[in-house]
């Protein structure tokens, strides 16, 4: 098997080929959703709760910051794909999109999926 073969059968997108404007700009949103600190522990924090999910009254606490914010930043992560919710009463309850993490993992890969055809 020749390495432009072994490239397109293992590697990353963005290794395989230029990603298009429209993926670009998916990915970027979700990307600029976790640069901000508070949004990626956030993130973490729903990822890692039992059952994988959380209320905002299960996060709040973790931060000292209002709960306006703490609403605002999931709001960022809701809008970049990252997060789905779920009102239940006076409460949301937030999970992760295991689909979008695996988008942005494919895209972190690239490195090594460049060592493989290396």
């Amino acid at each position: 098997m020749s390495n432009q073969e072994l490239a397109t059968e293992c590697c990353s997108p963005l290794i395989r080929e230029p990603i298009t404007a429209d993926r670009a700009a998916d990915l970027a949103q979700m990307f600029k959703a976790l640069a901000d600190p508070v949004r990626l522990r956030l993130l973490s924090l729903v990822a890692s709760h039992a059952g994988g999910e959380a209320c905002v009254c299960d996060i709040s606490p973790a931060f000292d910051l209002s709960q306006p914010t703490i609403s605002h930043h999931l709001k960022v992560l809701r809008e970049a794909g990252l997060l789905d919710c779920e009102r239940r009463g006076t409460w949301v309850y937030y999970s992760v999109i295991p689909a979008a993490l695996q988008q942005l993992s494919a895209v972190l890969d690239a490195a090594e999926s460049a060592r493989a055809v290396a």
